[in-house]
């Protein structure tokens, strides 16, 4: 993300993030709430959302002059196919920004979520654990929360006990 910030940065841009990490719990509100025909633009809890592993984020770009959110195709979570990452609609200002976001996030391993133009997903989500933690449990280790931390993979082990840790890294890069 910092790097992908960098490189949108000598534009005039940066991010605005919407969300990122949310518990399971959330996921399921949202299923719940949201009618039939909405379903695509949310995640099935029996699956788990990428955004429960931390390993998804909705984001724009603001202009770093003037502070304000740069227009695009859509609102941030509208429910129409204006919000279709490939929407043909718009200005053609609004598809440069958006192709801009898209382009500086793919070069660092999201992909974007083909009816979200604001949703990417890092590479490997599929190796995180889908997580259920309040924030105030986030912010403790691993171990003071009272979860059995696995010894094998390792990466897992880092990733999954230091996650806020590698999270406030990036928010300080900002």
């Amino acid at each position: 993300m910092a790097r992908a910030a960098q490189k949108l940065r000598p534009l005039g841009y940066g991010f605005l993030i919407h969300d990122a990490y949310r518990p399971w719990y959330v996921t399921k509100i949202f299923w719940d709430a949201a009618p039939a025909d909405k379903k695509i633009f949310v995640a099935d809890p029996q699956e788990g959302s990428r955004h429960n592993r931390g390993c998804a984020v909705d984001l724009t770009l603001y202009d770093l002059k003037t502070g304000t959110e740069v227009p695009m195709t859509s609102a941030y979570d509208e429910m129409s196919e204006r919000s279709y990452a490939f929407y043909p609609g718009g200005t053609s200002l609004q598809r440069w920004d958006r192709a801009a976001l898209r382009n500086a996030l793919e070069s660092e391993g999201f992909t974007v979520y083909s009816y979200e133009w604001w949703h990417f997903d890092y590479k490997d989500w599929q190796q995180y654990p889908i997580l259920n933690l309040t924030f105030e449990q986030l912010s403790q280790p691993a171990q003071s929360r009272g979860e059995r931390v696995q010894q094998s993979p390792p990466i897992a082990n880092s990733r999954r006990g230091y996650w806020p840790e590698i999270w406030n890294a990036f928010l300080g890069a900002l």
